[in-house]
């Protein structure tokens, strides 16, 4: 097998991972349990998405270069939520919030971009649509999700 080849179905497998795990840990209570374990599996394989897209956009840079920052970046939000909630720093909550269910906007945009092609509804939209509109829809419900978890302000009045 092509060491290409194998790159990419490790990508491949480890986003399917990631976008089953990302779905039941946002879907399962916020305690100990299947949240943290299925978060710990989302992560990890999260990691392995970000090593295989950087490997393979080195390979084919003239081609790929673009997929570069997008794993640096979408790999970066998540690392960040991932951080925020293992050390608990200020407001760690909202940020653990916001790096976890953007880093899933951006796996869920990336399987929309790349298999436009082969989604009956999505080839008739314009590539710029496909690749902006999970951020549009997502970015809203990220923001609402986040108030839901904001600390409550004490009330200070006499």
């Amino acid at each position: 097998m092509d060491l290409f080849l194998l790159f990419l179905v490790i990508h491949i497998l480890a986003g399917t991972v990631c976008l089953i795990t990302g779905l039941v840990a946002i879907r399962s209570k916020k305690k100990q349990g299947n949240h943290t374990k299925y978060g710990e599996i989302y992560h990890y394989s999260y990691f392995i998405i970000f090593l295989t897209a950087i490997v393979m956009a080195i390979w084919h840079w003239n081609e790929s270069a673009y997929l570069f920052y997008i794993a640096l970046f979408s790999y970066g939000l998540a690392l960040f939520g991932y951080l925020a909630r293992k050390f608990k720093w200020k407001n760690w909550l909202g940020s653990h919030i916001g790096g976890m269910l953007g880093s899933y906007i951006g796996v869920i945009t990336a399987v929309l971009v790349v298999n436009q092609s082969k989604i009956p509804l999505l080839q008739e939209v314009p590539s710029l649509i496909v690749w902006l509109l999970p951020t549009i829809i997502g970015t809203p419900i990220v923001k609402k999700i986040g108030d839901n978890y904001k600390p409550k302000k004490k009330n200070l009045s006499l």
